[in-house]
């Protein structure tokens, strides 16, 4: 993933919304999505019987961080929200751009849904340990993810370690390992 091919991708689906017709959402300008955050927050707050000390989330759209922040810091102002970034292109941590192999995160560039100031601080993570993470997680805990959600898991475990034993860190599972059979298979 880059710079260039996100914008490509955005130019491409532009030009389709024009030539069809079709409905485009937008998905990195669209505030709609933020409701369905706010209610994500809502279910972990109740999860957690209201006990939940920091949030994990890596960054595509930004929306996911973003909404699930917003409703959790209505609950309580004292949750430690992290966002995780890839280590090869760390834009929102003020890093250059660059190439890295995490599906669907690091745009490249800063987002239009991504709030300064929401996160109290942004974790590197890179494709490598992304990408260990998740064959770990398939092989010892049974849980078929890609490495956005290594990512993720790698910066929770990070949290839990800073804020303490009896934190409770809560992070989601944002994505299958279906389309990473290939690349996982000689490693299962």
């Amino acid at each position: 993933m880059t710079a260039k091919l996100t914008r490509d991708m955005i130019t491409a689906a532009d030009a389709i919304q024009k030539k069809t017709g079709a409905f485009w959402t937008d998905q990195l300008k669209n505030t709609d999505q933020l409701a369905a955050y706010h209610r994500m927050a809502e279910e972990i707050w109740d999860q957690t019987d209201k006990k939940i000390d920091g949030f994990v989330q890596m960054v595509g759209t930004a929306a996911s961080l973003r909404g699930i922040a917003e409703g959790l810091r209505q609950h309580t102002r004292d949750i430690r929200i992290m966002a995780v970034e890839p280590a090869e292109s760390p834009v929102l941590s003020g890093g250059k751009p660059g190439a890295h192999k995490i599906d669907g995160v690091g745009a490249g560039f800063v987002v239009p849904l991504w709030q300064q100031g929401l996160a109290d601080q942004i974790e590197r993570v890179s494709t490598d340990e992304a990408n260990a993470m998740a064959l770990r997680l398939a092989r010892e805990e049974g849980l078929f993810a890609g490495t956005s959600t290594g990512g993720n898991v790698i910066a929770a475990l990070k949290l839990a370690e800073q804020l303490g034993a009896t934190a409770t860190v809560v992070t989601v599972m944002c994505d299958t390992g279906m389309k990473y059979l290939r690349t996982y298979r000689s490693f299962l």
